[in-house]
């Protein structure tokens, strides 16, 4: 696999709060623009690289956030990652097992392993929708996605991923930064860090959450971790105002603003000039900027009235259902047109039934949840496509981890979490589509065939955006530390065309 995996020089950066700890840096921009998550907006604006300069005079400071070129020849530029959290059923979605229907409602022995600690035997839960054979790949999904289903021909559906832990918490850190453990960039941060921003005028990395809340955790999801601020997410909002906060006070007009900026920006790199190593200090005085660019350009994004009538019919936005999902699904589309390189829109909040956490029942946790996305991700795969966007964007599907073949309670329909083996899906930016990788076993309880860690699904997103996982590090901690671990991973070949 060598020559697929070019050898790239190493990208290293150091972090420095010039004597501020991350909470006291955070805490003294909290005020003004900087009440946005604005140290994760840095984009190429360029107005710091030809006015900023160190001591020398001649060394100029460099954007964090400028574009960097790919270590070899990328399948994609952008990415959308759908995540749907609490943990979607890979065997009631795109998981075909009819041992599950023969077994249904029968105890038998089986090893799982979830919230409720380790059991040997279980009672066999059978799928509750009909599985059938979809597009010319005749690749298998249940009754829940009748939209998703007609576009299988351009997905990679992984069907044997592990995790590292059952618990919700751990576990989307695991999918969002790699590791069980906060503090770590998540994987936008990466790929902004490895790519930098297209966009001048807008974030480089959005996150989208559910109308309920945002996911357990928190922000620690979309953190930068160790790395700068700048490189963190952002997260937009689908209606209203975009970002809280930009909006400029009534009492204050543009030229005021322009004045007051230009007046900042003077001082700010007098003194930034004496510590161009200091890329917090840097962050924070060109988030005013990018700040005041994002007063037109943030609203414009987020304009879905201008679409044409198809188009919002496409998402689902004409229905109650599907609206906010399609509206967060549109946006995205939205976002990558304008070179947004990393765009997450979460499924699911808060607790219970808010998200795919079907402990305690399948049926109607998974109705919900499915009627409202499955339109508008369809939607999303058929505009990406038609608009010559769907080569250059990767487009992820899944959760933190699946669910059990057996059921959780001695009664209902509920399964507990498993992260033994479930399904995520990939499609578009060089993805082969029609395809199915990896096996879980007859029961869908454990990955059997070419098991893939989370790790490999970074290793495969950064390998098509053109990073070698192995090979980009960040400097932390006396240590080269990577997205994919000291041990590293190789992508999922077999998912490449």
């Amino acid at each position: 696999m060598s020559s697929q995996s070019e050898t790239y020089k190493t990208t290293k950066s150091t972090s420095n709060f010039c004597g501020q700890t991350r909470r006291e840096f955070i805490g003294n921009i909290a005020g003004g623009f900087a009440s946005l998550a604005l140290t994760g907006l840095l984009s190429t604006d360029g107005f710091l690289e030809s006015q900023v300069f160190a001591e020398d005079g001649v060394t100029p400071y460099q954007n964090p956030l400028s574009p960097k070129p790919s270590h070899f020849t990328p399948k994609a530029k952008r990415v959308i990652f759908l995540f749907m959290y609490g943990g979607p059923s890979h065997v009631d979605t795109f998981d075909y097992k009819p041992e599950l229907i023969r077994l249904n409602d029968k105890t038998v022995q089986v090893k799982t392993k979830g919230r409720g600690g380790e059991r040997n035997k279980g009672r066999i839960v059978g799928p509750k929708w009909e599985f059938k054979q979809y597009g010319e790949s005749g690749q298998w999904v249940s009754g829940l996605f009748p939209h998703i289903a007609t576009c299988v021909d351009d997905i990679a559906f992984i069907k044997s991923m592990t995790a590292d832990s059952p618990l919700h918490g751990s576990a989307m850190l695991m999918m969002n930064a790699g590791r069980i453990i906060s503090g770590h960039p998540s994987l936008g941060s990466w790929v902004n860090y490895g790519l930098g921003s297209e966009n001048e005028n807008l974030p480089g990395y959005v996150v989208m959450l559910d109308r309920t809340g945002g996911p357990i955790s928190g922000a620690k999801n979309w953190s930068s971790g160790y790395m700068p601020a700048v490189y963190q997410g952002t997260v937009f909002r689908s209606e209203g105002e975009p970002i809280l906060n930009l909006k400029r006070s009534e009492d204050v007009s543009d030229s005021e603003q322009r004045r007051l900026l230009d007046y900042l920006r003077k001082y700010n790199s007098t003194h930034l000039s004496k510590r161009t190593d200091n890329t917090d200090l840097a962050a924070r005085i060109s988030s005013y900027e990018l700040a005041y660019k994002m007063q037109s350009a943030a609203p414009e994004a987020v304009d879905l009235d201008s679409e044409p009538e198809h188009i919002k019919t496409l998402y689902g936005i004409d229905q109650k259902e599907t609206e906010e999902y399609g509206k967060k699904c549109l946006l995205a589309r939205r976002l990558v047109e304008r070179g947004v390189r990393f765009i997450q829109v979460y499924s699911g909040g808060a607790h219970n039934d808010d998200n795919w956490d079907a402990h305690g029942g399948i049926e109607r946790n998974h109705n919900k949840h499915a009627k409202a996305t499955d339109k508008p991700i369809a939607g999303l795969l058929k505009d990406l496509k038609q608009r010559g966007l769907l080569d250059e964007t990767i487009v992820v599907w899944g959760g933190e981890f699946g669910r059990q073949p057996t059921a959780e309670y001695a009664k209902g329909t509920g399964r507990d979490h498993n992260s033994y083996g479930f399904t995520m899906w990939i499609a578009g930016g060089g993805i082969k589509g029609g395809i199915s990788v990896g096996e879980t076993d007859e029961l869908g309880s454990a990955a059997v065939i070419n098991p893939f860690h989370v790790r490999n699904l970074h290793a495969t997103i950064l390998h098509q955006l053109g990073i070698d996982p192995n090979r980009l590090t960040y400097f932390h901690g006396g240590l080269d530390q990577k997205l994919v671990g000291v041990e590293g991973a190789e992508p999922i070949w077999q998912a490449m065309s």
